[in-house]
C-alpha cells in the first residue's frame, strides 16, 4: 500500500500530513491498512523514515467542516497542536475544499475557528482562535497535592535537580510555564538550557497525570519572550503553537507582559494576542510546505 503524503512545518514545528478528505482507506474495513499510532511511530524517525515531530491525518467531520487527527512522534494521540491546525488549515484553503477564507476545524471534539490570508492563491499565514485558556488545576489536568480549585501560578516545582516557579495551563493539552529567573540555575537565554537532559524530568513528573509539555521563558520586554518548549511524545520542538498561547497566558497572569505579544522560538516567531473582551486566545503565524511524496506502508 502507497500513501501520498505532505511534508509541512509552521515555525519548525514539522508534521507529515495524509490528506483523508477525498481519499481515506481507513474507511476501507477490507484494506490492509496500517496502524495509525505504530505508524507515526515509523514514518515520524529522521533516520529511517520521512521525519517530523509528527503525524497528521486531515478528514472530514460531522462537528466542523474538518477534522485534524494527530499523533505524536512516539505514537501518542495528540488533542490539540497550534502550528499543525495552522498547516491543516493552509492545506484545506490551497487544494479548493474551501471558498472562504474563514472556516472550521475539529480537534478531538474541540472546535477551531481559522482565518486564512493567502497570497496569489497560497496561504502563507494563519489566525487560529484557539479558545479560552483552562486554568483550573482539575482540568488541566495537574495535582500539587493541595486541595484546591484555585490556578497554579507561581507554584513551585522540582524535576530532578532543577526547581522553578510555574504556571498551569491547558489550550486543549497541559502546560508548565516556567519563566528562567525562577529556576535555581543560572540561565542568560533559553538557548543556555540543557534541554534534553531537565525536560524529561518535567514532562513525566508526578504532578501531571497525562503528562506535560514544559515551557521555559524568558521576558525581554512587555511584548517580547523568548521559549524553548519540551513537548509530551516529542521532546524539543523548535516551536509550539499552545505553548506559546499557554505562555501568553502565563505572562499576562504573572503581570510579566501586555496581552499581546511576539514569542520567539527556535523555528521563528509567533504573534499571540489573549483577548480582553472574548478572554479567547488568538495565535497567529506561517504554514509552509515542504515537499510532498508517496510512501510504503
Amino acid at each position: 500500500m502507497q500513501l501520498s503524503f505532505v511534508k509541512m512545518q509552521g515555525c519548525g514545528n514539522d508534521y507529515i500530513y495524509i490528506d483523508c478528505v477525498q481519499n481515506n482507506p481507513w474507511r476501507d474495513v477490507s484494506s490492509s491498512v496500517p496502524d495509525k499510532s505504530e505508524l507515526a511511530i515509523r514514518l515520524s524517525d529522521r533516520h529511517f523514515g520521512i521525519g517530523s515531530d509528527g503525524l497528521i491525518f486531515i478528514n472530514r467531520s460531522d462537528l466542523a467542516g474538518f477534522e485534524m487527527e494527530m499523533y505524536n512522534a512516539d505514537g501518542s494521540r495528540g488533542k490539540m497542536c497550534g502550528n499543525g491546525m495552522r498547516c491543516v488549515a493552509k492545506l484545506i484553503y490551497d487544494r479548493g475544499y474551501v471558498n472562504q477564507d474563514e472556516f472550521t476545524v475539529e480537534s478531538m471534539g474541540a472546535i477551531k475557528k481559522v482565518k486564512v490570508f493567502p497570497e496569489n492563491g497560497v496561504v502563507k499565514t494563519v489566525t487560529v482562535d484557539m479558545g479560552v485558556p483552562e486554568l483550573v488545576p482539575a482540568n488541566i489536568p495537574v495535582n500539587t497535592g493541595a486541595d484546591s480549585s484555585d490556578p497554579i501560578i507561581g507554584g513551585r516545582i522540582t524535576a530532578g535537580s532543577v526547581s522553578g516557579a510555574f504556571t498551569a495551563v491547558s489550550m486543549g493539552n497541559p502546560h508548565a510555564v516556567i519563566f528562567t529567573d525562577s529556576l535555581n540555575i543560572s540561565v542568560a537565554s533559553v538557548r543556555d538550557l540543557d534541554l534534553a537532559s531537565i525536560g524529561p524530568s518535567f514532562e513525566h513528573h508526578e504532578y501531571f497525570p497525562e503528562r506535560v509539555n514544559t515551557e521555559f521563558v524568558r521576558v525581554l520586554d512587555k511584548n517580547n519572550v523568548e521559549m524553548r518548549v519540551w513537548e509530551r511524545g516529542s521532546g524539543e520542538t523548535l516551536a509550539c503553537g499552545t505553548g506559546c498561547c499557554a505562555v501568553v497566558a502565563a505572562c499576562v497572569l504573572n503581570k510579566r507582559t501586555e496581552r499581546r505579544i511576539n514569542v520567539h522560538l527556535l523555528g521563528g516567531t509567533l504573534d499571540v494576542y489573549w483577548n480582553e473582551t472574548d478572554s479567547h486566545i488568538y495565535m497567529t503565524g506561517p504554514a509552509e510546505t515542504v515537499f510532498t511524496g508517496l510512501i510504503d506502508c
